[in-house]
């Protein structure tokens, strides 16, 4: 029994040395391509590791030189020194107070596009700019925080290495002194706080006290998609910023954190799970020993449900060090897909997920090893987006990691493009695959027929405005102050919108909808009919707040994604003053939505997807706010508007004639 012991303690002795061989072996590989990949500038790198040697004796510097060097050419910088000059006149128009945050974003939009167009296009490796003097500079103040930080004794070498240690938090950010200068811009409310008491509240209670001061001095304003210019990211300018994305206010979140010497990070993902747009929050290393997400950019504490209704497909994380399957996936792939080389796959996180094997197409050409797993996407038409890669093995496609509870597709390479090379399959809850058959172009004219009443899931959002109309009522009066009025119309369940055909004598100078209690007084579109179906327009705008025609405009400016809408739950109404007898025919309300209902007037086709591609099943014009379609059942189908708007989802139609979007 000992002897037995004895050899396995050897056996366990061996496979340790071999592992740290291994790691040391490929540790110093990296650090070797890296100083060859700096070229001239390999002595700045080399002064650093010297300096940890011999004048500042410390090997766990020496360390985090090595591993700050060894994946530096992953790392990214503006090559072009005019994007000085623009980060320079940028804060100028950032500080001026008299521009608001659009016409701020617009000036600095305008800057770049007229005088530094395609300045942003060109970069440089930090492997090839960094200097000896920096890189030691910032080494030493990310070790003097974690040594002696109160809010950062949790964290072990390893997590501080990726947590704090990296001299920037988001690639082509300059090398310039951000942990000083942010540090002490956002640090009053925290530097009242004694040792004990930051001890205290823990590293949830500093990010939050930190978080808004943020919002105190920055009144953040986030505008959601569009083009907003080159990112600012020169500290000076994040000190200054008043517009971004979630993503631009979450880096710059993480960046004062970790100038405060508290561990943050930020995560993404690509696309929702019904969703082609993709979100980012920043996470935080918490002393309970939990990586903790935040919802919002920077305007929610942490500690609230994390989205609690969206399916997460895929999670990644911006990292510093190089991800070795992605490094390894660019040096074989013949096609190369571009996978950020230093993000980290985290989605287990999030959720449960799975490692999946997905049967492959055998009529399928495959020039390479790899394959990809994709989403529906709407990319100007309907496309699939691709969230992450996974290697062949015999006829299947094997992938890690994958959000339950959505619909996938694998593409190939087939030497000349990605195609599909699966059928469409819905992983669910419990991980297991379900195949979605193609559609076989048959005629669908005896196939069932379908009430289709958006191009888009329902989510709850929409749901909750829907039943905000649900009890309110019109109606009309003589006197603009509705001191007599009469009730022609109760409103009750709102599927798209509320058609009203008003019978009698309907003629009243001043009409209006009165909103139900606790509703806010939510409407996006109200539009009003007289004889033969033709539309009233004029009329002077009234409505119960107290800004008057700003607010009751928004419900008659053929928007429906501008809402009439006030701070006050209850007593809500908006309405015309036509300032003569008018007889109302009929009256459509529309509810606080996504625009995503069928339209009247709007174009739309309905498309199935074939096994290669989406093809027509047929094209009409809305003439109510449903269409009644012939549609295959159990394949993939997508209903496009050819006029308006990008949320677009597949869905399939049950054999009871139910819709499942996906």
């Amino acid at each position: 029994m000992n002897h037995e012991k004895h050899n396995m303690a050897i056996h366990v002795f061996m496979t340790v040395c071999f592992v740290l061989a291994t790691s040391c072996s490929r540790e110093n590989r990296l650090l070797n391509r890296a100083l060859k990949a700096a070229g001239n500038n390999r002595h700045e790198l080399e002064f650093v590791m010297d300096y940890y040697r011999n004048t500042d004796n410390d090997e766990q510097k020496l360390d985090a030189a090595r591993f700050l060097i060894s994946n530096m050419p992953a790392h990214y910088s503006y090559a072009s020194e005019k994007m000085k000059e623009f980060n320079e006149r940028s804060l100028a128009i950032l500080e001026n107070v008299t521009l608001g945050p659009e016409e701020q974003r617009d000036s600095i939009r305008f800057l770049y596009n007229t005088e530094y167009a395609g300045e942003a296009d060109s970069l440089v490796s930090d492997i090839n700019i960094m200097t000896a003097g920096y890189l030691i500079s910032s080494i030493d103040h990310a070790f003097e925080q974690w040594r002696s930080g109160t809010c950062n004794d949790h964290v072990d070498y390893e997590q501080f290495k990726e947590w704090l240690l990296p001299y920037k938090g988001a690639e082509l950010q300059p090398f310039d002194d951000w942990r000083g200068l942010l540090s002490s811009k956002y640090s009053d409310s925290i530097s009242t706080f004694t040792l004990l008491e930051l001890d205290s509240m823990g590293t949830y209670g500093a990010i939050d006290v930190i978080r808004n001061e943020i919002h105190t001095k920055n009144a953040p304003t986030v505008f959601w998609g569009g083009d907003n210019g080159p990112a600012l990211l020169d500290s000076r300018c994040l000190a200054a910023m008043t517009y971004g994305t979630c993503h631009d206010y979450v880096t710059m979140g993480t960046l004062v954190f970790r100038s405060m010497g508290i561990p943050a990070a930020v995560d993404h993902v690509p696309m929702w799970g019904r969703n082609h747009e993709g979100h980012s929050w920043f996470v935080f290393l918490s002393d309970r020993g939990r990586t903790e997400p935040t919802v919002n950019s920077l305007i929610m504490p942490a500690g609230i449900g994390f989205y609690q209704y969206e399916r997460i497909p895929k999670v990644w994380r911006s990292c510093y060090s190089i991800n070795r399957r992605v490094l390894e996936y660019r040096k074989k792939a013949k096609y190369i897909c571009p996978f950020d080389l230093c993000a980290k796959d985290v989605t287990a996180e999030y959720g449960r997920a799975y490692n999946i094997d997905v049967p492959l197409l055998k009529n399928v050409k495959i020039r390479d090893g790899y394959a990809y797993i994709a989403m529906a996407a709407n990319m100007n038409r309907p496309s699939w987006k691709v969230l992450d890669f996974g290697k062949i093995s015999g006829k299947k496609a094997h992938f890690e990691n994958m959000g339950g509870q959505m619909l996938y597709i694998v593409l190939c390479y087939d030497g000349k493009e990605l195609v599909p090379a699966s059928n469409p399959f819905i992983l669910g809850k419990d991980g297991k695959l379900t195949m979605v058959p193609s559609y076989d172009g048959h005629k669908v004219d005896k196939d069932g027929i379908v009430r289709l009443r958006r191009k888009y899931y329902e989510s709850y959002n929409v749901v909750d405005m829907r039943n905000r109309l649900s009890g309110g009522t019109i109606e009309c009066s003589n006197t603009p102050d509705f001191s007599e009025y009469r009730t022609v119309y109760g409103i009750g369940p709102v599927l798209t919108s509320v058609n009203i055909n008003l019978d009698g004598n309907n003629v009243w100078r001043c009409w209006r909808y009165r909103a139900p209690a606790g509703s806010y007084g939510s409407v996006a579109e109200i539009e009003m009919f007289g004889a033969g179906g033709t539309q009233i327009f004029g009329g002077k705008l009234i409505s119960s707040t107290l800004n008057g025609n700003d607010a009751a405009f928004k419900a008659f400016d053929n928007d429906l994604l501008s809402n009439f809408e006030t701070d006050m739950p209850d007593g809500n109404w908006v309405g015309i003053d036509y300032g003569y007898p008018c007889k109302v025919e009929n009256i459509r309300l529309y509810p606080r939505s996504d625009d995503n209902d069928i339209v009247p007037g709007l174009d739309y086709d309905l498309l199935a997807w074939n096994g290669n591609n989406w093809v027509m099943i047929t094209a009409f014009r809305a003439r109510k706010e449903y269409y009644d379609a012939h549609v295959p059942k159990g394949v993939l189908l997508w209903l496009r508007c050819r006029n308006r708007g990008r949320n677009e989802r597949p869905f399939i139609v049950d054999e009871n004639n139910d819709i499942t979007w996906w």
